[in-house]
């Protein structure tokens, strides 16, 4: 096997779990899935051919009996991850397929996936029928009763304690609607209608589904990272990293039977028609200006998706039911010519903080980028290399922007960036560096190369920060541990993710040279990589200079919540230029930043609700006692309301989701879809005190090394830029 012009990847991502694959919403059971197509068991083939080999992986393992038993409990954790469907009699009578997983690969029949999957939808019809039963009754919460909804880590339940496990969570869906105003009739019609769903959602489960499932807990069983993708998956996987897609420029989801227009993209081709709307659902698709007008109520999302995309230029006819008119309004028809779409709304971002004058400090602007992923269009650099979609180029053209504004320093925003092109992670790094090694990679044989940002000058040379969070992996690791090691700016916030593996897009149609895509592709770890200090970030992260209070329980997410994650190492440090060392300056940025986190409002009730919302994460459990719960919304919905006054009397900006964060007791797709997409749009004007507080630490360090120019000298003595960073 020979790998041809291989796509590097640094990811943090997961694939889709079986229920989040909604699927035809009629009450008929999609034909059971009884066993793999030819091209499915290929496929499979061919991912233990990778996997197996020490040429490809990073970390081969040998398909045995041991590896068999891990693929099965990651098989059965992908179906039924809270336990909540299996019972313990049927992990009891699976028990003879543990051994058999490997010899199902390797043969390529796959027989014991299907046969468990079998018996998984079958005790989901089961346990939705149970569940929509018990909406007969009325319920009593007067009693001091509760809810252990995390059942991840306890025991296989029997059949009768699933039925009173199942009793408490329809209780509390109830109680979560009853507590939101709803009726009685009301929360019935809403339960029975979530219930259906959740079967529908299992029953139309297909052959390509199932397979990927099974075939993930075998990829992962290698290590967490490495996944398979089936050839629609993968085609989505490619278009989230382009930015970039040919279709209509809508985003969609599933409102029960439809599929709906959530949004409409700016300037995209559906926007352009100016007939079709948000809210908007698709009753009908026909191709071209003529074609059969197919009826696609009930159909999956993304078979839906899938009609509608097509190549630029060609046309496409919908049928959709206006939001205006509901589902029994009259019908309405637009032919849309479908084009390139630019998904701007996950491109980087920016923004300015004015921070006022005081202490004697003049007025100071700071900079913001926010970047969501390190994107690039691979196959538009390959086509034309002087103009395709990147991070880096993105973030150039925002850097130039607040060069003209004459910004004082500038904040990285990597906040839950999960990564993506290692080619982005150097050359992001190398707007802000005047060329140097950025990041080291050790193959599996052993030999360690290193990519280094070979352009001279930079794009910035003034004050920097990077924000990250447990979120930030990957890509954004390298980014946050160049800029540290070469002491070119401050790094804010929590440890990372700890994630340091390098992916490689490996396509499964090359070999067989398909002309069409048959076989799907197979993101592979090839490499581990290393900080130019010659430390990893793998499971220890990027630890901030400046550190803000944990969001998240290290414990519960993070690299070392894996149990087959690749152990932390070191190799040696290549050398590299030191910008500056932050050390000597550090204590006096903690005692500003405490002082300031003492009494700034917005700050300590961002402090208060993580710690609100950790304690409660802990118990693992809620109250079924309506009088706890009500007490518990009054005290929330009081809350909400002070805040809002302090906020006035102090002259902050309001928080516009104030009104509207209590518990409605509805899922997404039981919500005005229109409203839903409004409410997420306005979450992004909310107050963001950690990003204030970063661009007020970096202020600090402007302010503090222009004061003192003996701390300056020792702080940025290397420093070519050493001016910019003082007054």
């Amino acid at each position: 096997m020979k790998v041809k012009a291989p796509v590097v990847l640094l990811l943090a991502a997961a694939l889709a779990t079986p229920l989040a694959l909604m699927a035809r919403s009629d009450n008929k059971a999609a034909a059971l899935p009884t066993g793999p197509t030819a091209d499915q068991s290929t496929a499979g083939k061919l991912v233990y051919g990778v996997l197996s080999d020490s040429r490809y992986a990073y970390r081969p393992k040998k398909l045995d009996d041991a590896l068999s038993q891990d693929i099965f409990r990651r098989y059965l954790k992908a179906l039924d991850n809270n336990k909540q469907f299996f019972t313990s009699e049927d992990i009891a009578k699976f028990e003879p397929l543990k051994t058999q997983m490997d010899d199902a690969i390797i043969s390529g029949t796959l027989t014991p996936a299907y046969d468990i999957f079998a018996v998984y939808r079958q005790r989901v019809q089961q346990r939705v029928d149970y569940a929509r039963g018990l909406l007969k009754q009325n319920f009593d919460f007067t009693a001091e009763d509760r809810w252990d909804y995390d059942r991840e880590d306890l025991p296989w339940a029997s059949a009768s304690d699933l039925d009173a496990i199942w009793k408490k969570s329809v209780k509390n869906d109830w109680l979560r609607l009853k507590l939101a105003g709803k009726q009685p009739d009301d929360i019935r019609k809403t339960l029975d209608k979530r219930y259906a769903t959740l079967l529908r959602s299992a029953n139309e489960l297909e052959s390509e589904d199932v397979f990927q499932i099974f075939l993930n807990a075998y990829t992962n069983s290698i290590d967490p990272h490495t996944d398979y993708f089936t050839p629609r998956t993968a085609e989505n996987f490619n278009q989230q990293m382009s930015l970039s897609l040919e279709g209509i420029g809508a985003v969609l989801q599933r409102q029960e039977d439809y599929v709906a227009i959530r949004e409409v993209v700016p300037g995209g081709p559906a926007d352009l028609s100016g007939k079709i709307k948000p809210g908007a659902r698709i009753i009908g698709v026909g191709q071209g200006a003529s074609g059969e007008m197919t009826d696609v109520i009930g159909w999956r999302t993304d078979d839906v998706v899938e009609q509608i995309r097509g190549k630029k230029g060609t046309q496409v006819r919908l049928e959709y039911l206006p939001a205006s008119g509901g589902v029994d309004g009259p019908s309405a028809q637009v032919t849309i010519t479908r084009d390139r779409v630019k998904l701007e709304e996950q491109a980087a971002k920016s923004e300015t903080i004015t921070l006022p004058a005081q202490g004697g400090q003049p007025e100071r602007k700071v900079g913001v980028i926010k970047l969501p992923a390190f994107y690039q269009d691979f196959e538009g650099r390959r086509r034309n290399p002087n103009d395709f979609t990147s991070a880096t180029r993105d973030v150039s053209r925002l850097l130039k922007k607040f060069e003209s504004e004459k910004v004082d320093g500038v904040v990285m925003d990597l906040r839950n960036n999960g990564g993506g092109s290692l080619d982005e992670a150097v050359e992001l790094t190398g707007l802000f560096i005047d060329q140097g090694p950025v990041v080291q990679v050790r193959e599996s044989g052993g030999r360690v190369s290193v990519s280094a940002d070979r352009t001279a000058g930079t794009a910035y040379d003034g004050p920097l920060a990077v924000l990250i969070n447990r979120g930030s992996a990957s890509a954004s690791e390298i980014f946050a541990g160049a800029i540290q090691d070469y002491g070119r700016g401050l790094v804010i916030g929590e440890t990372s993710f700890g994630k340091g593996t390098v992916q490689n897009l490996l396509d499964l149609d090359r070999w067989p040279a398909n002309e069409t895509k048959r076989f799907g592709q197979l993101k592979l770890t090839i490499a581990q990589f290393f900080r130019v200090s010659g430390s990893s970030t793998q499971h220890k992260g990027v630890v901030p200079d400046i550190a803000f209070p944990a969001s998240l329980d290290a414990t519960e997410y993070g690299e070392n919540t894996y149990d087959n994650a690749l152990p932390w190492t070191k190799i040696a440090e290549v050398p590299h230029m030191q910008y500056g060392n932050f050390a000597p300056l550090l204590p006096q940025l903690q005692k500003r930043h405490n002082a300031r986190a003492q009494t700034d409002k917005e700050f300590q009730w961002w402090y208060q609700d993580v710690n609100e919302v950790r304690t409660e994460a802990a118990k693992k459990y809620i109250s079924l006692n309506e009088g706890e719960r009500r007490a518990e919304r009054e005290r929330q919905e009081t809350k909400r309301k002070q805040r809002q006054e302090e906020r006035r009397a102090l002259g902050l900006p309001l928080d516009p989701l104030a009104d509207s964060l209590a518990d409605d007791g509805l899922g997404a797709s039981e919500r005005d879809i229109v409203k839903d997409a409004e409410r997420e749009k306005l979450a992004e004007d909310r107050p963001d005190p950690l990003l204030r507080e970063s661009a007020a630490i970096l202020a600090d360090a402007v302010a503090v090394l222009g004061e003192d120019r003996k701390l300056s000298a020792q702080v940025l003595p290397a420093s070519s830029s050493a001016a910019h960073w003082t007054d």
